[in-house]
């Protein structure tokens, strides 16, 4: 199971349990909150394998390795964001909300990641720091970009 189906689920899923439990609205009503939910785990989650093993496969020296990481940002956010928006069910102006929903949470934490890069990725040299905001700048282009080049979707009414 991709990273991106564990995290919509599980969020889908404790969404829904407080949905139950508070006799909540649809999924669509809390659709900022649980962009917000996502795009925290997506850093999350993202942060950690950098500071456990990011200095395995982030190898700023090598042109190939760096190419394939900007271009697997592609297909894995491009699934991650549509995966939400298509779950939720937005539209085109929702689905735009989302994505920069969803991108705040890494791009206001990995500010301080940046500044304290050899303190938060102690198995990375701080010479790759540049490299890494330029990765996640782009990353997050991704994101908004999905958000913003979304098809315009059929009314389901």
């Amino acid at each position: 199971m991709f990273l991106s189906d564990l995290i919509s689920n599980f969020v889908f899923e404790k969404t829904y349990n407080l949905k139950l439990k508070f006799g909540m609205k649809t999924h669509k009503v809390n659709y900022k909150l649980i962009s917000f939910i996502v795009g925290f785990l997506v850093w999350l989650s993202a942060t950690v394998l950098f500071r456990v093993a990011g200095h395995y496969f982030f190898i700023v020296d090598n042109a190939l390795v760096m190419a394939v990481l900007y271009v697997i940002l592609i297909p894995a956010l491009g699934l991650i964001s549509t995966s939400v928006f298509n779950k939720l069910n937005l539209n085109n102006l929702e689905s735009i909300k989302s994505a920069a929903i969803m991108v705040l949470p890494g791009m206001l934490l990995d500010t301080v990641c940046i500044q304290f890069f050899e303190n938060l990725f102690p198995n990375m040299p701080e010479t790759y720091s540049k490299t890494f905001a330029s990765w996640l700048m782009f990353a997050y282009s991704i994101v908004l970009i999905f958000g913003l080049l979304r098809e315009k979707q059929k009314n389901v009414n």
